[in-house]
């Protein structure tokens, strides 16, 4: 059984590269027809025109920031439903509301049509009219191409790009032909993105009620907003703020120049787009070994590095035979040199964008907004330093070698951290639950280990056998402490899940892998930026040696406490959403670390009741982001009027 994870994991790093085969031969035809789009309409329109298409276009791709997100959730949320009914019912829901995005979107683009036009210098706001109506289609796009994506259908993933190429650069010819010139080029995309809509509709007969929150939407929403926000910047701002400050000409030639960073941009993309939804499926376990994510950097290297590589080496005639003359740079910062400059800053942010959708893929990452606060960077570096096409592709290069080490340096830094000084093993498993617990007997646990706190100063002595010796089988009793609890803790339960379940579990030495800290005050120095509790408790193991404090003091007044076998220390309480997840110490921070450092026997001097919901992830306490801390703050101020004071005065009176 030992080797179960390890099997497990090659299992899911062979679907991997299976997956990214698929996709990536798709992915290729598809660059090819793009490629030949591109090619034909630099040479059907020259630089000037090309670049106006060039500009509307991107405008599309900026708005996929929407149908990106839209895609992404979707996938994740379908790989995540057993049943095929119940992946069809998670997109039902999804597809409605991209629908409405949709036309919002297309709305905003007529709304703005004049603005947009004179910023770009384009010759009218027809062109922009005409993306309108591609757009409404481009949104719900992105919500069934994530059904199949979540579905693991590769295959037809892969064709559906190709129908989209294909029906891009025929209608684009044929309506050039007819003499339409760029409009026709930007209502054959707009044709492009109604036709894979229609073509990529699932078929499935039964219908069954969705099982989403509309709370877990939310925040898979916002966490896809914000990452692909920021991608789409990344990936076009250069565009259209070289639209903005060059002269018509530069900008085709960028424009010809960025084209082939989105060649190797979606030649990458087959790695994340087959990894997420393969990873969003399966276990924690799974997830454990590095070489899933080693495999996907190395697949991205490898045909990032390939087509750098030729790009750099290829001779400067080959851009003016496929574009015509008028591209041609000389000197020797020509197409070659740009491209290839171009081409490895692609390459170093596709690694990026491997790392952040590997975390995507199990969690809400925090790395989306990293790379959205780059994005903004990008944009201001740029319109600080653009005297060249050269100095403009220097800036995007240096961010991008930034980006990529401040995402990886959690994944260099997470295997570094040891746990063998403490001698406790690190192999996870599921919690072993004893029995169902009441809320009430937490309660009753939580206020006999705190209530030694001076806010409960005035209550101390009146009130010492309700908490000392609690009979969690009386109502009054109950209703009195969970009153007085609230006198100090009130923020902190109610942001806990309505639905949460209360156990009692049995903690050996090997679970502790799963716990973390609750991260608040001194603890967040011990953790430097990681709060699991065998990091935790080596450096207090190491501080104890070294530092006297109070911190070190109260471990180790704790240690005597539990080394007297008639010490009572009350119980640690954790959350958590199920018992095969991470758990965080809600309260018993102190007593956890000391029971560790004491040797693997003190665990068993301790407690453990741990609260289980599935909407763990909503609780700041269990899952610290701007989501989450927005939600308690709206919590808070919703709750700023309850006087819990006087509802502990109302029982007590009630009492005589």
């Amino acid at each position: 059984m030992e080797n179960a994870p390890i099997q497990e994991s090659k299992n899911l790093k062979a679907r991997i590269i299976s997956g990214s085969v698929v996709l990536l031969s798709g992915s290729g035809l598809a660059t090819a027809i793009s490629f030949a789009y591109n090619v034909a309409v630099a040479r059907l329109l020259g630089p000037g025109a090309f670049g106006n298409a060039t500009a509307v276009y991107t405008l599309l791709i900026i708005i996929s920031a929407v149908t990106l997100s839209f895609q992404i959730v979707s996938a994740k949320i379908v790989a995540q439903q057993s049943t095929l009914e119940g992946k069809y019912a998670v997109y039902r829901d999804f597809h409605r509301a991209s629908w409405v995005c949709g036309i919002l979107v297309g709305s905003l683009l007529i709304a703005f049509r004049a603005g947009i036009s004179q910023y770009l210098n384009l010759p009218g706001p027809v062109l922009v009219e005409l993306l309108a109506m591609g757009a409404a289609f481009y949104v719900p796009l992105g919500t069934r191409r994530g059904y199949i994506q979540g579905a693991c259908g590769f295959q037809r993933l892969a064709k559906n790009l190709v129908l989209e190429g294909v029906i891009r650069l025929c209608g684009s010819l044929l309506l050039v032909l007819l003499g339409l010139g760029v409009r026709g080029v930007i209502a054959a995309n707009a044709a492009a993105v109604a036709g894979t809509w229609f073509a990529a509709a699932p078929i499935v007969a039964n219908r069954i009620p969705s099982p989403l929150r509309s709370g877990y939407m939310l925040r898979e929403s916002l966490q896809a907003m914000v990452f692909f926000a920021g991608q789409v910047l990344i990936n076009n701002c250069g565009i259209v703020l070289v639209k903005h400050f060059f002269l018509l000409r530069e900008a085709g030639l960028y424009a010809a120049v960025a084209m082939v960073g989105r060649v190797i941009f979606t030649f990458a993309q087959a790695v994340p787009n087959s990894m997420f939804p393969l990873v969003a499926g399966t276990s924690e376990e799974e997830r454990k070994n590095l070489e899933v994510i080693t495999t996907s950097l190395l697949l991205v290297l490898g045909i990032g590095g390939v087509l750098a590589l030729a790009l750099r080496l290829a001779p400067a005639g080959i851009w003016t035979a496929f574009f015509g003359a008028e591209f041609a740079i000389p000197g020797p910062y020509g197409l070659p040199y740009l491209m290839s400059l171009f081409a490895v800053t692609t390459v170093l942010y596709s690694l990026s964008v491997v790392l952040i959708t590997y975390e995507m893929s199990y969690k809400i990452a925090n790395t989306s907004w990293v790379q959205l606060a780059f994005s903004g960077i990008v944009i201001a570096g740029i319109c600080r330093f653009h005297s060249s096409l050269r100095e403009v592709i220097w800036v995007q290069l240096v961010l991008m070698i930034t980006l990529f080490v401040v995402v990886a340096l959690p994944f260099l830094i997470n295997p570094l951290t040891s746990t063998d000084s403490l001698g406790l093993e690190a192999e996870p498993g599921a919690l072993r639950i004893l029995r169902r617990v009441s809320e009430d007997e937490v309660i009753a646990e939580f206020l006999k280990s705190d209530f030694h706190n001076p806010a409960f100063r005035d209550y101390q002595e009146t009130l010492h056998g309700l908490v000392a010796s609690p009979d969690t089988t009386d109502d009054t009793e109950n209703a009195k402490r969970r009153a007085l609890l609230f006198l100090r803790h009130r923020s902190l339960w109610k942001e806990l899940p309505n639905d949460t379940a209360w156990y009692e579990l049995e903690m050996r030495p090997s679970d502790l892998v799963q716990v973390r800290v609750f991260p608040r005050a001194h603890w967040r120095k011990l953790g430097d930026g990681s709060f699991a509790i065998l990091k935790i408790a080596e450096q207090v193991r190491k501080d104890l040696a070294t530092v006297e404090d109070a911190f070190t003091a109260k471990i180790e007044s704790i240690q005597r406490r539990i080394q007297t076998e008639d010490a009572s220390l009350g119980a640690v309480i954790l959350i958590g959403v199920n018992a095969g997840e991470p758990v965080t110490a809600l309260d018993g921070n102190h007593r956890l670390v000391a029971a560790m450092l004491t040797g693997p026997g003190g665990l068993t001097r301790l407690r453990f009741l741990c609260g289980l919901s599935p909407r763990m992830e909503e609780c700041c306490w269990y899952n610290t982001n701007l989501t989450t801390l927005f939600r308690y703050g709206k919590n808070v101020v919703r709750h700023i009027a309850r006087d819990p004071e006087a509802e502990l005065m109302r029982l007590l009176q009630m009492q005589g």
